[in-house]
């Protein structure tokens, strides 16, 4: 494990590799798992003042579970998290043309018509943070839908960090980031080291 100023880091951050593979996946992620994304507090709202603009690219089901109970709920950990649909599909995923499921957030983003990328939590999948009262835990997460995605990154040798360079910086600051990657560098030196005795 790693330290940066409140943060407590995974080494499996550096450790492992990861490079989302949208075209062998199709953008599984969206539409599996048994709860919805994990949601800032501050994000709930900034959601439902999208509403608008995404509403025209939500499925019917969504919009129904979304009149129901809104842009999210409280899960079992009482946090809050997106809606989703039959248990497993978020409530702002669309399918493309070619079959992949996206989110309608970030296609409003790409589409200028928002500063708002996405939910945090989905920007930096595959990590979690897991928030205590003196630090955060920022750890690795596997899941076998992303099994494609190690595959890739391990052929690409990216570190899951450096997949996620823009969201770990979105998250915690340039700074931040900069300090991973010095100890990242001071970390496979002393194993160099270590090895050439």
């Amino acid at each position: 494990m790693l330290q940066i100023d409140d943060t407590i880091i995974s080494l499996e951050l550096l450790d492992e590799q990861f490079v989302c593979d949208l075209a062998s996946c199709r953008g599984i992620c969206c539409i599996e798992g048994d709860d919805g994304a994990p949601l800032e507090e501050d994000e709930v709202k900034i959601i439902e003042d999208l509403l608008p603009i995404i509403w025209d690219d939500l499925t019917d089901k969504s919009k129904e579970v979304i009149r129901e109970q809104g842009v999210s709920y409280i899960d079992q950990d009482g946090e809050p998290v997106t809606s989703i649909v039959n248990g497993a599909e978020c409530v702002f995923t669309y399918t493309d043309v070619d079959g992949t499921c996206k989110c309608a957030i970030e296609k409003a983003y790409r589409d200028g018509k928002t500063n708002f990328y996405k939910p945090i939590s989905c920007h930096l999948y595959p990590v979690r943070l897991q928030k205590y009262d003196e630090f955060t835990a920022v750890n690795y997460h596997r899941w076998n839908v992303c099994n494609c995605a190690r595959t890739l990154g391990g052929k690409l040798g990216v570190p899951v960090y450096q997949f996620l360079k823009e969201p770990l910086i979105r998250k915690f600051g340039k700074d931040w980031f900069e300090e991973l990657e010095i100890a990242d560098k001071e970390l496979k030196n002393n194993e160099e080291l270590r090895n050439k005795k």
